[in-house]
């Protein structure tokens, strides 16, 4: 398959709007499960969950939290100006980031751009009985071009050395649900727009398919003796950009920062480099690390920026009958290209690798890690759509059939399915 020349009005659907899941539902656990294994499709309720998955595997999931990105500022004119985080610019680390204490810079979109031309915008703001003051600045000839528009470098201070940023955000930011939710944040979203497991802030969007997880789900796994760990990708505002070009190959797909541990890496040998992957996000990171195993075959001394994998370097270049990727003429195994990625953190002294990834999975990807899926779903004409397909060798549409006609939720909000090809 000629997977750039793909006709992405080929994956369109109808999804009524009464079909978006505009709420969680009470309890999280208690969303239907769509289950499609070996071509049979199915349902059960998402506790149920640990009962149809194979004893002593692994499971992946990506434990980023969303952050409140969004801050508001009223201008003296009473103009309302919306300045929305998309990744750290000064410090450039996240976690380094949050522990800034009175100033820092991000990359952000603007509302209401026209209204802000120049000046300092301030916004008061109160923690623990004391009154303080963010301000902020916008440096319109430093601007960043991504597939999800133009982002403005902001210079944000604060006049405290006592507060972190992380403490300014829980107080004035707002949690960014998704666009398609058509409604303003509530406070129920606090909990629910996070998975239980989320603790690396970073994300814009949650990593949905861990919506449904309990810790009484957890629990069940364990006594099961499937064995967990944990990724970080921060989900960006492009997860919700829809592909508005006739073919895949003009869009633009975004990028997103992974950190991966030691500890997942060596998981990932001893189980065969095969895991059970929960979201979309645990499974672009995952087929990512081939691919940086790839790049440290090439070149063992590739830096950190080398290794970022880019959109369509998984399709050109040259591959075997079983999808993996030829050096020199040899085939690199998954298992080659872990380890590959361990001597390289061995190497450089370092515990986890950090990376970004640009990689689109579509029709014509041989997956090479992710044996398994569990996903929301997702919507008409959208690179997660076109994961999912590749993922079920073209069967998508049977699934999403089901998922109409049996009244399923459908995105952020809505049911899952656990997917086994």
């Amino acid at each position: 398959m000629d997977t750039k020349h793909i006709h992405i009005s080929d994956y369109n659907y109808s999804l009524p709007d009464g079909r978006i899941a505009k709420f969680p539902i009470a309890r999280r656990d208690h969303s239907k499960l769509l289950l499609y294994k070996h071509g049979e499709v199915g349902e059960d309720v998402f506790c149920n969950l640990p009962k149809y998955l194979p004893k002593g595997a692994l499971m992946v999931m990506n434990n980023t939290r969303v952050i409140q990105a969004r801050i508001h500022f009223r201008k003296e004119s009473g103009a309302l100006i919306e300045v929305f985080l998309m990744e750290p610019a000064e410090p450039v680390d996240y976690e380094q980031m949050f522990q800034t204490r009175g100033h820092c810079s991000w990359l952000c979109m603007v509302g209401n751009l026209k209204k802000w031309k120049e000046g300092m915008l301030h916004r008061w703001f109160s923690i623990k009985g004391h009154g303080f003051t963010l301000s902020a600045i916008l440096l319109r000839e430093r601007t960043a071009h991504s597939a999800t528009g133009t982002n403005y470098w902001v210079d944000f201070d604060w006049d405290s050395t006592d507060i972190s940023f992380a403490e300014i955000l829980e107080t004035v930011g707002e949690l960014p649900i998704p666009p398609y939710l058509n409604r303003e944040t509530e406070e129920i979203d606090k909990t629910s727009y996070q998975t239980v497991y989320s603790k690396v802030k970073g994300s814009v969007a949650a990593p949905t398919a861990g919506l449904h997880f309990t810790d009484a789900v957890l629990a069940e796994l364990d006594k099961k003796g499937i064995e967990r760990d944990e990724l970080t990708l921060h989900v960006g505002a492009g997860t919700f950009k829809p592909v508005k070009t006739p073919e895949i190959e003009d869009h633009e797909m975004h990028s997103e920062y992974i950190v991966v541990h030691r500890h997942t890496f060596e998981r990932l040998i001893r189980y065969d480099c095969k895991a059970i992957a929960v979201g979309t996000t645990s499974v672009r990171t995952l087929e990512s690390l081939y691919y940086i195993g790839v790049k440290l075959q090439l070149n063992s001394a590739a830096s950190e920026d080398d290794l970022h994998v880019t959109q369509w370097e998984a399709y050109d270049l040259p591959h075997d009958e079983m999808g993996q990727v030829l050096v020199n003429g040899e085939a690199v195994t998954r298992q080659q290209a872990i380890q590959n990625i361990l001597d390289y953190l061995d190497a450089n002294g370092l515990e986890a690798l950090h990376s970004g990834t640009q990689i689109i999975i579509a029709p014509g990807y041989t997956y090479k890690i992710v044996r398994a899926l569990i996903t929301n779903f997702h919507q008409p004409q959208s690179t997660l759509l076109l994961l999912v397909s590749a993922f079920v060798k073209g069967d998508w549409r049977r699934i999403y059939d089901y998922a109409i006609n049996h009244d399923f939720r459908f995105l952020s909000y809505g049911d899952s399915s656990l997917l086994i090809p």
